[in-house]
């Protein structure tokens, strides 16, 4: 530790100064690196930082750093910490040097310590404005290379070595602006996470759980001279609405991986400029848009916060917008968005931002402030007519519901490209002025499952950088047995767009798992394979089977085991005889554990109730799932700061979980279709075959030719079934013929699809047949289907007997996705054909899980 003794320090100082102990400034051979780290070019004459546990090292830090300010006096006083972050970079760089080094330096913080410290010859490493004060050219060489015309921070670092001194500064907003989250320090945090990241550390999740700190017998500083500007100026991943769940490390993990702070104020707003607009018996939905008096009216009541050069929100509230005004219609020009299925507003939209901005501009040319809104949903679509945004507008650019699987240039996913151009003119109509509100993880909302998205954000974060986007919100949670490495690679890609994925993973393993590595490599590696080739564009819950098959979980399990028996040995030593990162290697493998157990049941208790039909099967297999979760919830609370339930920082729980839509409430499902089958609310009579025929029908032919009454032809299909045989194949299908389907998946996932890739949309038919005994059709009989997207129709022996509308969006509808039908005197004794015609007008369509007969009780 830093100065043991006074009288070791003084045979230390003696004998270096003899010339009998190598100076700090010294040569290092190979085999003294192999012991060591080397931050930059190894030369001859190293900068040594640390070594045996011994130090010299001062880190000098401005004393305005982390000075703390109270206003206002009793519950009105409010105590603000000055250059926060350039306090903290300094701290944390004492911190990770000792933990890597034994060796903790001193801290110069006050004009005497540092005066001392920069006469003197040992190690000095100046974190911030003490670097730039000292070395005043450092900043114009920050200014140089960050961004000329940035919108709302600039953003540089300067990481340099020149004799005993290291220079660590960042460029920083010229003053604070916490309304917009652009705080003074971000820029030396930055520094400091590089020279720390050289020297070996990583954080690839919150707390020390995720953190990778080597130990080092020798730290040491080559030739050093890094000044480098990302191209994103809005690196967000954990801030205010965009972060759901669990808080715990969040904000110092983003900084360490080089992500900021910074967002526009951009929320569901608008309908508080113009609720007093909304017509009788309207709602805000019905305010015309586009209205000289509806302009007039949005920007007197933002004059004031524009005035005063506060940021404004004015973001769509979420709901479909319509209005009888003229002009908006005409704006609109009746133009449809597929994404969201309603009519494209992006003109109408412009139309009121650019008006309400010119005229506060009028009265206030010389107002700082930033004025948010989304384009997604209602604006998807981008302008269809010439406009260029006004330049106090930035918008958020929101690709819900667009394929979160597949990189903009993946023929797979025409979708992802479709967005791709999109994501294009919003940004030359915003200038530049875009932040894409990049939605990670958006596929197993919920259900804890492992949903990788580098993948896509690798390829796609250079369209971005080519497109000039400002940058990035991510909406993600604290849930990492879902999230994972999504955030870390996020952060890299986002500072360095160029940043080698493939390398970064192939780091990861020995640094995380230690032992365990080579299994885990391959645990992890198997999996991201599985979501590269999958053919799935659609997201949530209900993919799940498509991606984890039951051979990717074998083939998961197989490596897991061998994962386990390589950390063995550790497990067998006392706690006390096991270093720091042996003790996380353990922790790392127990939390990898759990996360394939809820894999491994999940996806055991789907196949039991989709597949199979087995309720009591698939309830159980969900109580191991949901008990492999609790011990996520366990082990992330032993690292939560969390209060409210004490989820941790592992899983989705704590978020509500009321309903289907959630983990507890698709077990609750199965209990409530067992009690419909085990005798409790009724009795099952017959389950209906896992296959149907099946028929696309895109031009609605299908009632002309009476496909509800007539006999499915599968001749086609039984002579050329093993021509398509795989999904990728199916997509080429002749639309003309009918083919066998499984009833456990929707039909998307299973190929059907348009041969460009496109998800298919129209109308579908399934058709299948049942034989029934005469005790089976006398009395009350329901036919249940446990899954079914779209509106449906249902015939039964060739008549309609019920019809089951539902909103165009899935999501607009009960998650429970189910239609119980009373078939009651329409089934006969012998062979019964059931027919199902559906109509899918979004992305994903038909049936997702088997379905049954059953005899309600009490009948």
């Amino acid at each position: 530790m830093y100065r043991k003794t006074t009288y070791l320090r003084f045979i230390f100082n003696a004998l270096a100064w003899a010339g009998l102990l190598l100076p700090l400034l010294a040569p290092v051979t190979g085999e003294e690196a192999l012991n060591g780290a080397i931050a930059g070019e190894a030369g001859w004459r190293q900068l040594v930082i640390a070594e045996n546990g011994w130090t010299e090292a001062v880190v000098v830090v401005s004393p305005e750093a982390g000075a703390k300010v109270t206003t206002g006096e009793g519950n009105q006083a409010r105590t603000t910490v000055l250059r926060k972050w350039e306090r903290q970079a300094a701290d944390d760089l004492v911190h990770y040097i000792e933990l890597m080094s034994g060796a903790r330096p001193a801290v110069a913080d006050t004009p005497e310590k540092i005066a001392a410290a920069l006469a003197g010859k040992a190690p000095v490493l100046l974190v911030g404005e003490a670097a730039l004060e000292t070395k005043p050219g450092l900043r114009r060489e920050l200014e140089r290379a960050a961004k000329q015309d940035y919108v709302l921070r600039p953003d540089a670092i300067v990481v340099r070595r020149e004799g005993n001194r290291v220079y660590l500064a960042g460029m920083d907003p010229r003053e604070e602006h916490p309304g917009r989250r652009v705080l003074k320090g971000e820029g030396h945090y930055f520094a400091v996470a590089h020279l720390l990241r050289l020297w070996g550390c990583r954080w690839y999740l919150p707390t020390e759980f995720g953190e990778v700190v080597p130990e080092h017998k020798r730290l040491a500083v080559g030739k050093l001279n890094h000044v480098y500007a990302p191209p994103f100026e809005v690196r967000a991943a954990a801030y205010g609405y965009s972060w759901l769940g669990d808080m715990t490390g969040t904000h110092e993990f983003s900084y360490r991986n080089m992500m900021n702070g910074v967002h526009v104020s951009c929320g569901h707003t608008l309908g508080g400029y113009v609720k007093e607009l909304a017509p009788e018996g309207g709602s805000i939905f019905n305010v015309p848009i586009s209205e000289e008096a509806t302009i007039e009216h949005v920007a007197l009541k933002a004059e004031k916060d524009f005035a005063d050069g506060k940021d404004i929100s004015l973001g769509m509230n979420d709901g479909a917008y319509h209005s009888d005004s003229k002009l908006d219609a005409e704006l609109a020009g009746n133009l449809r968005d597929k994404y969201f299925q309603g009519q494209a507003l992006a003109d109408n939209f412009m139309t009121l931002y650019n008006g309400v901005c010119r005229n506060l501009l009028k009265k206030h040319p010389e107002s700082s402030s930033i004025i948010g809104f989304f384009a997604y949903v209602n604006m998807t679509i981008p302008p269809q007519r010439l406009v260029v945004a006004e330049k106090p507008l930035v918008a958020l650019v929101a690709p819900i519901d667009i394929d979160p699987n597949h990189g903009m240039d993946d023929p797979r996913s025409p979708p992802r490209q479709e967005y791709r151009e999109i994501m294009h003119r919003w940004a030359k109509v915003m200038e530049g002025r875009a932040i894409v509100y990049d939605y990670d993880q958006g596929m197993l909302v919920w259900r804890d499952l492992p949903n990788p998205s580098h993948q896509s954000f690798r390829h796609d974060v250079k369209h971005y950088r080519d497109a000039g986007i400002l940058g990035f919100n991510t909406e993600s949670r604290g849930a990492y047995a879902t999230v994972f490495l999504n955030l870390y690679l996020r952060g890299q890609l986002m500072w360095n767009p160029d940043a080698d994925v493939d390398a970064l993973l192939d780091e990861f393993y020995p640094k995380f798992y230690g032992p365990a590595a080579e299994p885990m490599r391959r645990y992890w590696s198997t999996l991201y394979k599985a979501w590269e080739d999958t053919i799935v564009t659609e997201h949530e819950f209900y993919t799940i089977p498509a991606i984890y098959t039951e051979s990717l979980v074998d083939a998961l399990r197989g490596h897991l085991a061998n994962g386990i028996k390589a950390v063995a040995p550790l497990r067998k030593r006392a706690a006390d005889k096991l270093s720091r990162n042996e003790r996380l290697y353990l922790e790392r493998m127990e939390f990898t554990q759990n996360s394939f157990g809820v894999i491994d049941h999940y996806t055991s208790m789907v196949q039991a109730a989709a597949t199979r039909g087995d309720y009591a099967a698939a309830v159980q297999a969900g109580e191991r799932a949901l008990a492999a979760r609790q011990a996520l919830i366990d082990l992330g609370t032993k690292r939560s700061e969390a209060k409210r339930g004490s989820i941790g920082m592992l899983v989705s729980a704590g978020m509500g979980e009321n309903g289907a839509a959630w983990f507890p409430g698709e077990v609750q499902q199965y209990r409530d279709l067992l009690a419909l089958t085990d005798g409790t609310k009724g009795k099952l009579i017959e389950r209906l075959p896992l296959e149907w025929a099946f028929r696309r029908d895109p031009n609605d032919t299908g009632l002309a030719q009476g496909f509800g009454y007539r006999a499915a032809d599968l001749a086609y299909w039984n002579a050329n079934k093993n021509r398509f045989a795989t999904p990728t194949a199916r997509k080429d299908y002749p639309i003309n013929e009918w083919e066998m389907l499984r009833s456990d998946l929707y039909a998307q996932a299973q190929g059907v699809l348009h041969p460009d890739w496109q998800s298919f949309t129209g109308f579908m038919w399934y058709k299948t047949s049942v034989e029934l005994n005469a005790a089976q059709t006398g009395g009350k009989v329901h036919l249940h289907f446990p899954g079914l997207f779209s509106e449906a129709w249902l015939y039964v022996n060739g008549n309609l007997i019920a019809h089951r509308p539902q909103n165009h969006m899935w999501w607009y509808n009960d998650y429970r996705f189910d239609w119980d039908v009373d078939v009651s005197g329409h089934l006969k004794p012998g062979k019964n054909d059931i027919t199902l015609r559906v109509h899918n007008t979004h992305h994903n369509g038909g049936l997702f899980r088997r379905p049954f007969l059953y005899a309600p009780a009490g009948q």
